[in-house]
């Protein structure tokens, strides 16, 4: 029976062919470059319409593109005919550049290119022009088309092929970028591999760039992108491949990411780029996607000597912390890096290239799927679906889809496939990751209890602090008495009748009623939490980060904790810590009621960075002290001004901000400090009121079992809220900034 594809049939719903990117790639195992291994890569992306968006007017794409290896034999040519002449393979760089249509801006910015190239000591060749079929276009692409150039750079002799040379195209390309290059975009720069992309219907990829037809164009490796824009506004600029990756997916953590990356500059270090880190940093240009952004920071480890497989490894790791079945060794190489590196976390199936090697790695949940085949022939076929390439099945030697979490890489130098056990093992073996970490992280649960009493109040100060903070009977007697009792949140209908906390002018609320968390767009439905509990994980690390670049015992001298919500007895463990490496400091975010609170504010920055400037790695911030005369700054304005202050002026990796507080009591108000900044949580006043619970008899339990079991609840809650966003570790969420106001 023949199907109509705009119909349901059988298990074929039309819907599900509208969700997401299509990717795919071909490689020739042993790097045999030809123009067959292009034109499958072109087949591939145009079978893959269907994972493509467009216009209402049908006639421009949101994005599609290719990723491949230089061709020496095609430019060669090509270049002569433009009165270049190039040395032998590799001996020049390519970049591809989308400058302004008009003449004026386009020559201002190929000569400020030309004049950085000689300050950084590099011959520029030339220009080309790259031949194009605009008359292919919708007219919403070609109204914002750029002019496509090809540049050409000479390697110097003193400089070595491949990467070295590379590393000096990069400092070329940021250094372009920052000096003036803002209306010109560059979409490829490297002496290994140029991309091919634009706003274009996945057909038109082969017909507008005419160099993609030539038979003389040959590479052994293709990488194919068609973008479906979910989140953001289709453009040239932002069709894949970028640089070195091609993404299906989204990262819902980047907020935070970005931050971090930004925060952690102050400390990355190399022996590769020392002289040359003002001309890079930022490493993440603004205003760029999550795929971008991730592209940039995969670049900028690389360049600083990180192998690539490596860099993909620490932004996105396979769950390891609950994975019993694990090698220790590779669980102790993931917990070493977790204690500098959050996960980029997110559904993911991403494909990258550095010219010599390919690789593909899948995000801990799985929720992208690749399939891939082998063939007789040595060559690798994968997608993100099958039946993209008609293949012999006489050719076939292996089928195969990449696991959950795993990892697939092509040497076409050693002409070797590498297994993701023995990639990570090759990894995980070149230090004594367990070692150091025996040596130097220390776990909150293993340090001593000092002999210091907890501060109590009495009942009379317990309702004062409640009313202060703006509790309700509800508060206490459902919503903090269920969590303590049951170790989990009360039952509750899911729809919110209540009017939203801007429309309720004449009732005091807090804070955190202004803000909702967002839903992930494209992580739908939601992770299950609780059926998916491998690659959900909750430990967070304090302390002072150390350099990701640069691997020594040192870095991994940090804090444990499995929550992050505390007991009075783990802040009290970590305020009297006496171990080497720490310093704790405490700076009160109480202010006098005359003060306004723009400047309460100035004057927590202004003790932060003293205690920072006195060794501090470990800040406590308490509202305790609320009394006729002082107020509290809100507790997740104040941890959320902090947090931008620190990434602003660099020192956010290097401080951990634990939140001592009387303000939080619900699962949402927890989500929120987390999101916005805060490392860990101490919320006194419901510990204080559950005290309260059981001294009147309202709640039979002890003291301590009920606390943890209200930690646990809360942990457990702020788990399925971040699952929502498709978010799987804590401590990715943290500083992830997901909610709306």
């Amino acid at each position: 029976m023949k199907n109509d594809k705009n119909r349901p049939f059988g298990l074929y719903d039309p819907q599900f062919e509208q969700d997401n990117c299509g990717i795919g790639a071909v490689v020739s195992i042993k790097g045999i470059p030809t123009h067959q291994t292009v034109s499958d890569a072109l087949s591939i992306v145009e079978n893959l319409e269907h994972r493509a968006g467009k216009d209402a007017e049908g006639k421009t794409g949101d994005g599609v593109g290719i990723l491949l290896q230089i061709s020496h034999k095609f430019f060669r040519k090509a270049a002569a005919e433009c009165g270049i002449t190039l040395g032998d393979a590799r001996d020049y760089g390519i970049g591809v550049f989308f400058f302004p249509q008009e003449e004026q801006q386009r020559c201002r910015a190929q000569k400020l290119f030309e004049i950085l190239a000689a300050k950084e000591g590099l011959e520029f060749l030339g220009w080309r022009k790259v031949p194009t079929a605009p008359q292919l276009l919708g007219s919403l692409a070609k109204s914002c088309m750029p002019a496509i150039y090809q540049g050409f750079v000479k390697r110097p002799e003193t400089i070595e092929q491949g990467l070295p040379f590379d590393r000096r195209l990069y400092c070329l390309r940021r250094l372009f970028e920052q000096t003036g290059g803002d209306s010109s975009y560059v979409a490829s720069l490297s002496s290994r591999t140029i991309v091919y992309k634009g706003m274009l219907l996945v057909h038109q990829l082969r017909s507008f760039y005419l160099d993609l037809t030539s038979p003389d164009y040959e590479s052994a490796i293709a990488l194919v992108h068609s973008r479906f824009s979910t989140n953001t506004t289709p453009s040239w600029e932002r069709a894949h491949p970028n640089r070195l990756i091609v993404h299906n997916g989204e990262i819902n953590t980047i907020k935070g990411n970005a931050d971090k990356m930004l925060s952690r500059e102050e400390t990355l270090a190399s022996d590769y780029l020392q002289g040359d880190m003002a001309k890079i940093l930022p490493a993440i240009k603004p205003g760029g996607s999550d795929s971008a952004m991730l592209d940039n920071t995969l670049e900028f480890f690389m360049m600083n000597g990180m192998p690539l497989p490596l860099a993909l490894m620490i932004t996105i790791p396979e769950p390891w912390a609950n994975n019993k079945a694990m090698d220790p060794g590779r669980r102790d190489f993931y917990e070493y890096y977790a204690t500098m590196m959050e996960p980029w976390d997110g559904p993911a199936s991403i494909l990258f290239s550095d010219g010599d090697t390919f690789g593909a790695v899948l995000d801990r949940n799985g929720l992208r799927p690749s399939r891939y085949y082998v063939t007789r022939d040595d060559y690798l076929i994968l997608s993100s679906e099958v039946g993209v390439l008609p293949i012999d099945e006489k050719r076939i030697a292996r089928k195969d889809r990449l696991r959950p979490g795993k990892m697939l890489l092509v040497d076409t130098v050693s002409g070797t496939l590498v297994d993701d056990e023995d990639l990570k093992a090759q990894y995980a073996n070149r230090n004594p990751y367990g070692q150091w970490l025996d040596q130097n992280l220390v776990k909150l649960a293993d340090l001593h209890i000092p002999n210091h009493k907890i501060p109590e109040l009495d009942k009379a100060q317990r309702l004062r602090l409640q009313k202060a903070f703006g509790y309700s009977a509800e508060d206490v007697r459902e919503t903090i008495y269920q969590m303590a009792l049951s170790g989990g949140e009360g039952i509750g209908a899911m729809g919110v009748d209540v009017p939203l906390a801007v429309l309720q002018p004449d009732r005091p609320l807090p804070l955190f009623d202004y803000f909702k968390q967002r839903f992930a767009q494209v992580t739908n439905p939601p992770i299950d939490s609780i059926r998916e509990e491998v690659v959900t994980a909750t430990t967070i690390f304090l302390g002072g980060s150390g350099n990701l670049l640069k691997e020594n015992e040192e870095n991994c001298r940090m804090l444990m904790i499995r929550n992050p919500i505390l007991t009075g007895t783990d802040l009290l463990k970590i305020r009297n810590m006496k171990k080497r490496g720490f310093s704790v400091a405490d700076v009160s975010t109480t202010y006098y009621k005359n003060t306004s609170l723009k400047k309460a504010l100035e004057h927590l920055f202004v003790e932060v960075d003293r205690a920072y400037k006195d060794g501090a790695n470990i800040i406590i911030l308490s509202d305790r002290g609320v009394d006729d005369n002082m107020l509290a700054i809100p507790s997740l304005l104040a941890v959320s001004a902090l947090q931008h202050h620190l990434v602003q002026t660099k020192k956010r990796t290097q401080l951990s901000v634990i939140l001592e507080t009387g303000e939080p009591r619900t699962v949402h108000h927890f989500a929120a400090l987390l999101g916005y900044g805060a490392s860990a949580v101490c919320p006194y006043l419901v510990q204080e009121s559950i005290r309260d619970l059981i001294e009147d008899g309202t709640l039979d339990k002890d003291y301590y079992a009920a606390v943890d079991d209200y930690n646990e609840a809360v942990i457990t809650g702020i788990i399925k809220i971040a699952a929502k966003m498709g978010i799987s570790t804590i401590q990715s969420y943290q500083g992830a900034k997901i909610f709306e106001c």
